[in-house]
């Protein structure tokens, strides 16, 4: 399955990050079939291929959740944001142990 994600460059504690599109199951550092822009979040600037990327997605490529936010919040994409941060395990167990057992 085709996948748009990001793919992280730069030194350590300054992070840029590339939008690419490549199969899910390869390695993120390995190659990719296409670049689709780039995010920096230091500086919060950013530079998408709006036309290839609607171009991927009529294809069939996923977003990932973190590129699903950014795209929406950027106007190149609709529809809701996915919440991207952990549920903590206190407040899933007591929703596991609520259902009932068969």
């Amino acid at each position: 399955m085709l996948m748009i994600r990001l793919q992280r460059k730069g030194k350590k504690h300054q992070p840029f990050y590339r939008l690419v599109v490549g199969e899910k199951r390869s390695k993120l550092k390995g190659e990719q079939f296409e670049q689709l822009g780039w995010f920096d979040p230091g500086t919060n600037q950013s530079s998408f291929e709006k036309e290839r990327i609607q171009y991927w997605l009529k294809i069939g490529a996923k977003m990932s959740p973190t590129v699903n936010n950014l795209l929406i919040s950027q106007g190149i994409t609709t529809g809701k944001k996915i919440a991207v941060h952990n549920v903590k395990k206190a407040e899933a167990a007591p929703a596991a142990a609520a259902a009932p057992k068969a």
